[in-house]
């Protein structure tokens, strides 16, 4: 349980919803800024403004899944009002307190080094991520499926990049029975993808292995499938691009050859934010438990 646990979440979207519902069943104290529009009634739970007054004495800070931009600005789904995150706010934070956010820029990293705050960047945990490649992988398919003519049985399709989210959709690509090539760049990701039946190939080599392709699906976020790739590919390929912003394609060139070519990063919170809300709160609350059990035993 979370009693006595004084909570703050600053802007969102539709996950922070289940995130507050979590808080709230867990028993915490909730503190909502930047929810002036939220219809949905809480019991228990407060509303403030972005001052630091108001969090003084909290042990958690709840951030959007992009904490901030570069200027500190948060976004939010349920508030009219420009929400700023700056100096001030972080200082007034104790210096227990832990900030959770996504994946955090520079600006948001370098505020809470400068206070000693611990900042939490979910989505770099193995299992957050892992959780979150499922409703990535549905919703590069649903986008597939959208976008094109084709099934994706029988399809030719490549996933490159074996990470967390490559890996969920070229399994998930298979089991639709989708004829799969994987792009790996180590031979130990060689070896694991001929396990898996995914005849890999290395990426530096793309070139040669794209003439045939229906859907390209790329996860890394550096720039890969160049003007050259997409000179090779057939003018009915589908790009998808779910690599963080700007993706790992060149879209300009894309759209003067004709091939068609979609950056779609942060799905989860698109095609289902109930379930990534619920992710994200499993996983933030467990952490806010360890630590308030820690603290516990030290005093």
């Amino acid at each position: 349980m979370l009693t006595g646990i004084q909570v703050a979440l600053i802007g969102g979207d539709a996950r922070q919803l289940e995130v507050i519902l979590k808080c709230s069943e867990l028993d915490a104290s909730v503190c909502l800024i930047g929810f002036d529009n939220l219809q949905n009634q809480f019991s228990g739970i407060t509303k403030a403004e972005l001052v630091p007054e108001a969090l003084v004495s909290m042990d958690a800070i709840i951030l959007p899944a992009v904490g901030t931009d570069e200027q500190g600005t948060v976004e939010s789904l349920f508030s009219s009002k420009e929400l700023q995150l700056e100096d001030e706010h972080i200082a007034a934070l104790p210096k227990h307190a832990r900030v959770f956010t996504g994946m955090a820029k520079p600006y948001l990293r370098n505020l809470c080094a400068k206070h000693q705050i611990s900042l939490v960047e979910l989505f770099d945990r193995d299992d957050v991520a892992i959780y979150n490649s499922i409703p990535t992988a549905e919703g590069a398919i649903m986008m597939a499926i959208q976008n094109t003519d084709i099934t994706i049985h029988g399809s030719n399709s490549m996933v490159l990049g074996f990470g967390r989210t490559g890996i969920t959709l070229a399994r998930t690509l298979q089991g639709m029975g989708a004829k799969v090539r994987m792009g790996v760049n180590k031979p130990e990701y060689f070896a694991r993808a001929v396990e898996m039946n995914l005849n890999p190939f290395y990426s530096k080599e793309l070139i040669s292995h794209v003439s045939q392709v229906d859907y390209l699906f790329n996860t890394i976020p550096s720039m890969i499938v160049t003007a050259q790739v997409i000179a090779n590919l057939p003018h009915r390929a589908l790009i998808i691009d779910l690599a963080s912003k700007p993706g790992g394609t060149d879209f300009r060139y894309a759209e003067r050859r004709g091939v068609k070519a979609l950056l779609a990063p942060g799905l989860p919170g698109i095609v289902a934010p109930k379930t990534a809300g619920r992710i994200i709160a499993d996983t933030l609350t467990r952490i806010v438990m360890e630590d308030a059990e820690m603290r516990r035993n030290v005093e």
